[in-house]
């Protein structure tokens, strides 16, 4: 480390420790100035993420670790860009506005130095090193918050689909899974897993799967399809699908869909039906069970 830089380091250090409240206030006053929120976040929340950040640059600055990797090889600070980034992206901010927001923190802190002292040389000699330092906090505050959002679509998504297929007990021993919509291989897993655990819980000896909801089949629904029907069976329960509509029927027979091994049923009402008889047996007229 040169001279020059540890003498910036110290001035650095020494305006963090010394104007700290003076720092944090105007860092959240040029966020809300320059509209860098668009979100609910409050002041009161804004404060408390600026006195963790400013606390956590000073051990940052006294590592001695180049300035280039201030920011990922401090802990602390690590951590507060990371934390600030992730409540930003769970409160709907932009990750160009959250890169900013932590960007804003040069000017603040640039304007504390100004209080020690005037000396150009000096002030561009700790602008070049705030530059440094804090464009790679945005960077990582950039990153953080795409990750942090794409995991928070893909649970969001999880949850979704987990909702859009409840497994639903009909019948004593008898569940139906009513799908809506598209079953791709995601959707699949999650009504397989969904429909496996239901039937090991209620002790279910027939599963209906209704596809009344489902737009179209091809050779990529009816092969998920024979999949969660093989699940079933390995769970040692019967299949049922119900909702083959005419023209769902004529596709299958077109394509060569072969799902003569499984018990088909127009409707969900005749599937249960036919669920009670597999279950308690026809009754001594012939009529379906009684048993809830």
């Amino acid at each position: 480390m040169s001279t020059s830089e540890a003498a910036v380091r110290e001035r650095l250090t020494r305006a963090l420790q010394e104007r700290d409240e003076e720092i944090a206030d105007r860092w959240v006053e040029l966020q809300m100035e320059q509209a860098l929120l668009d979100t609910d976040i409050g002041e009161a929340e804004l404060r408390e993420e600026a006195d963790a950040l400013i606390e956590a640059l000073v051990p940052g600055l006294q590592s001695g670790v180049p300035v280039d990797r201030v920011v990922t090889s401090t802990p602390g600070l690590h951590e507060a860009v990371v934390g600030l980034s992730m409540r930003r992206a769970r409160a709907g901010a932009t990750p160009t506005a959250t890169s900013l927001a932590v960007l804003a923190l040069k000017e603040a802190l640039l304007k504390a130095v100004q209080r020690d002292t005037r000396d150009a040389e000096e002030l561009f000699a700790s602008a070049v090193f705030m530059n440094r330092l804090l464009d790679v906090a945005g960077a990582l505050s950039f990153e953080t918050y795409v990750e942090g959002r794409e995991e928070i679509i893909r649970r969001q998504s999880q949850q979704l689909m987990e909702q859009s297929t409840p497994v639903v007990r009909l019948w004593r021993q008898v569940l139906a899974v009513p799908l809506i919509g598209t079953l791709d291989t995601a959707r699949t897993q999650v009504v397989m897993e969904n429909l496996l655990q239901a039937i090991q819980d209620h002790e279910a000896l027939v599963a209906i799967i209704d596809i009344t909801g489902v737009p179209t089949v091809d050779t990529a629904v009816a092969q998920h399809l024979m999949q969660t029907v093989n699940a079933v069976r390995l769970m040692g329960a019967d299949c049922v699908i119900s909702g083959v509509r005419p023209s769902i029927a004529q596709t299958i027979a077109q394509l060569g869909i072969d799902l003569s091994t499984i018990l088909t049923r127009a409707t969900l009402a005749d599937a249960l039906a036919a669920a009670i008889k597999m279950i308690d047996g026809p009754g001594p007229d012939g009529d379906e069970g009684d048993g809830r």
